[in-house]
């Protein structure tokens, strides 16, 4: 802050200085002048002057530093009240800025939750007509079409599913509620909804569970299971999924292992962006970019970490890493 003090002040300091020579040169110049009595005048102008920028720099800069250690919480009240003219115009815009902001961000919050309930709205809608169609196929007798129809009810109903949560996700904190959880009977729900699925593509589990339950939202849990599964089954073929949990340094660990194509290693650190698909298999037109990127969005609100492992041509593994129980319970209040 005193840099950018000096900064501001530095043509005044500069004119301040200047005139200093100038009296100075003045002196020496002319005879009729005493030089020492001007040096120590210039001498005591000069603490007077380093002094008065001391003093004014206190004054000054006490509002702005409480501007700059503002935080994101929109409450002005933690600002310094404005003393000097520009301070005082500054905090007005300042304010009037705010209030707009404030009014705008309401505006949007309330279009995203007109949205978010038209369209939970017209899944559900859809959701009647599709559960008909699947009583439908289940008394079809033609057991090489019902595969084919339900695999393709399947990839229907996973992206509704998909487009609901994402729909749900800005507003998820309101849907949490955290609780001891049993991880068998989840993901063996999620199995049996892929089922038709894995059948058609000669894709089997094997499921070890050393620990058996977490303290997480179950319902969130299995939407990220059903992601990660969904991923699973899509890129590998006549193979094992092998899912297993653990108990490491405490965190509870779900793994998720593929034998499919796996991930380049150049596109790890994106899997999780928001629409990207893969730079080596770009023409996919079935990958949507979404699913991964939902499953860090609600990662990220259950406080679970996820480490991802892959070679190209040998498969994937994905680890949902925990919090501890005494993590959760300070962090969520419980």
């Amino acid at each position: 802050m005193i840099r950018a003090y000096l900064r501001e002040r530095l043509s005044w300091i500069l004119l301040f200085v200047c005139l200093q020579v100038l009296l100075l040169f003045v002196a020496a110049i002319d005879n009729a002048i005493p030089f020492q009595p001007i040096l120590y005048i210039a001498f005591l102008s000069t603490l007077v002057f380093i002094v008065f920028l001391a003093v004014r720099y206190n004054r000054e800069t006490r509002f702005y530093k409480s501007l700059k250690a503002w935080d994101d919480t929109y409450d002005l009240a933690a600002i310094d009240q404005p003393e000097l003219p520009f301070e005082t115009l500054a905090m007005e815009m300042l304010t009037l800025q705010t209030e707009r902001f404030k009014r705008e961000s309401s505006m949007r919050r309330m279009e995203m939750e007109q949205e978010k309930d038209e369209i939970m709205s017209w899944i559900h809608e859809v959701k009647t007509p599709l559960t008909t169609m699947q009583l439908i196929i289940e008394r079809m007798e033609d057991e090489t079409l019902k595969s084919r129809l339900m695999y393709e009810w399947l990839r229907i109903h996973l992206l509704l599913d998909q487009q609901l949560h994402q729909k749900r996700i800005p507003f998820i904190e309101n849907d949490l509620f955290i609780e001891t959880a049993l991880l068998e009977p989840i993901i063996h729900n999620e199995i049996r909804a892929l089922k038709s699925w894995c059948l058609q593509k000669g894709i089997g589990f094997d499921v070890s569970l050393e620990v058996t339950e977490v303290l997480t939202d179950a319902k969130w849990l299995g939407f990220m299971i059903r992601q990660l599964l969904t991923n699973a089954i899509k890129y590998s073929e006549a193979s094992d999924i092998i899912i297993e949990s653990v108990l490491v340094d405490g965190h509870a660990q779900l793994t998720i292992q593929d034998f499919g194509r796996g991930i380049d290693p150049k596109d790890l650190p994106r899997i999780f962006d928001k629409g990207f698909t893969s730079t080596t298999q770009h023409h996919d037109s079935a990958a949507t970019g979404m699913g991964l990127y939902l499953t860090q969005k609600v990662a990220d609100a259950l406080f679970i970490r996820i480490r991802v492992v892959s070679t190209p041509g040998e498969g994937s593994i994905f680890t949902l890493i925990f919090p501890k129980k005494n993590e959760i319970v300070h962090i969520t209040g419980m």
